[in-house]
């Protein structure tokens, strides 16, 4: 029987495996070290960071490791993703928190919306959710815009869809697309990408998904689930919940994109400085260093954000030891998926991928896609999805330039938020948020995150074509 190419490609990938670890018994312990993880997660139930650990073990075992040296391998990915990626979640957590409870996140909303026509509606509330969810986890993103996607609608008359799906669209795509969200920070540490140049792609490529999930979708929607605005929300200061004094409009918005515009500030530098020692570089090199950028940003928070509603330097305080409680998972999850990559790495398992894919014709950013595709189904995670497949695409960068593996970085985390369904937590948060049947969450928040993921997949594969 002749060999097809992918056949004969698989087979020059097995052949040019190290001889003391065959190609197919790396294959099968990375595909079972996947499994494992998936079916702890989703039949088991067991939580991701015991997941990851069993699986990361099994599969260095699976693959012929020494169990001291899988434990060393797990052991030093998890330190070194925490290094890297820890001080960055935690420090958005501590700017995130100050964010809601200074009402700096409600003068942003009330402002925009206070201007804005029936028409255009819509289109503000992806705005607002696109903005709100730049330097927030997508969770908190939730809590924080559902009182206020709530009080939106009932105040306008307009269907709740209408409201609802612009909002979540433009929090989901910051999520799967710009850092510092955990998921594209991951894969940016595993990959060796250049943080600013993507997030200013991440950015590029989250403009169209916001406004073809979001705005344009909506319409849509509002068709195929039409549900009255439940009455059990209300807005933080209906609620009495809001500090007395709130930070202004201005700075509210100077302090949430002065992170970003650090970042990017290093990244224009790093393209267009003619000599790399030069003092202005050097010193936005420093500056636009992601753990510097987001240390500015929350110092700068605790007097744009703070002083600005009023709290004093002990509420502050409060507020800081209040927010790294809740991310304790987050940050374990995305320690252990860095542990799960350095077995994968060490094992030499993605040198084997990394082979196939060289002398495949699919194309890397396709395969980077649809890899993150199918763990993000099975698992249900974003953040698991886009670890696990930047582990195993890590090899593939040694052949890229920098703005490919930026690229690569968003091919995966559109692949990350691909069919959100029933082992998806953020499924449920949003069922039980807006009083919906499992098939109204279907077909409205299933739908706009396959838009979000299929649209990011199109505008990277552009981009590809002009950098």
């Amino acid at each position: 029987m002749a060999l097809t190419p992918f056949t004969r490609t698989l087979a020059a990938a097995v052949s040019d495996a190290a001889p003391d670890r065959p190609a197919g018994q790396l294959i099968v312990a990375a595909v079972l070290g996947i499994a494992v993880i998936v079916i702890l997660i989703t039949w088991m139930k067991l939580h991701p960071f015991l997941s990851l650990t069993i699986g990361a073990l099994a599969t260095g075992a699976i693959a012929g490791m020494d169990i001291g040296a899988s434990v060393t391998s797990f052991s030093t990915g998890f330190g070194s993703t925490m290094g890297g990626v820890g001080i960055l979640i935690a420090l958005g957590a501590i700017y995130g928190k100050l964010l809601a409870d200074s009402g700096g996140a409600d003068r942003i909303v009330d402002t925009l919306v206070s201007r804005a026509s029936a028409r255009s509606l819509p289109w503000v509330m992806g705005l607002i959710g696109a903005v709100i969810g730049l330097p927030m986890f997508f969770e908190v993103g939730l809590v924080l815009l559902v009182p206020v996607i709530i009080l939106v609608a009932r105040r306008s008359g307009q269907s709740l869809m209408r409201i609802a799906i612009p909002t979540l669209a433009g929090l989901s795509a910051m999520h799967g697309l710009v850092p510092p969200h955990p998921g594209p920070l991951a894969a940016i540490d595993a990959l060796g990408a250049n943080l600013g140049l993507t997030l200013a792609f991440g950015v590029i490529v989250a403009i169209p998904a916001v406004i073809i999930s979001g705005p344009l979708f909506a319409r849509f929607a509002a068709r195929w689930v039409d549900v009255p605005v439940p009455e059990l929300f209300v807005s933080a200061e209906d609620s009495g919940d809001e500090p007395t004094r709130r930070p202004s409009f201005g700075a509210t918005l100077i302090s949430i994109l002065l992170p970003v515009f650090l970042m990017l500030a290093k990244a224009i530098a790093d393209i267009v400085a003619a000599r790399s020692d030069a003092p202005w570089k050097v010193a936005l090199d420093f500056l636009g260093t992601p753990v510097i950028a987001l240390l500015i940003a929350v110092i700068a928070g605790f007097f744009i954000l703070g002083r600005g509603a009023g709290f004093t330097r002990e509420k502050v305080n409060g507020i800081v030891g209040s927010s790294l409680g809740p991310i304790a998972g987050i940050l374990l999850i995305v320690g252990a998926g860095g542990g799960f990559k350095q077995v994968l790495v060490d094992t030499g398992i993605g040198e084997v991928i990394a082979q196939f894919v060289s002398g495949s014709s699919v194309s890397v950013l396709i395969l980077a896609w649809l890899v993150a595709v199918v763990i993000r189904i099975a698992t249900g995670s974003a953040t698991v999805a886009t670890i696990t497949a930047a582990g195993i695409l890590q090899p593939l960068t040694e052949t890229l330039d920098s703005p490919m593996v930026a690229l690569l970085v968003l091919a995966i985390g559109s692949g990350s938020v691909f069919l959100s369904h029933v082992n998806d937590a953020g499924f449920w948060l949003i069922k039980e948020y807006f009083g919906l049947s499992i098939p109204q969450t279907l077909k409205s928040w299933t739908v706009l995150e396959c838009l979000i993921s299929v649209t990011g997949l199109a505008g990277t594969l552009l981009l590809s074509l002009v950098v």
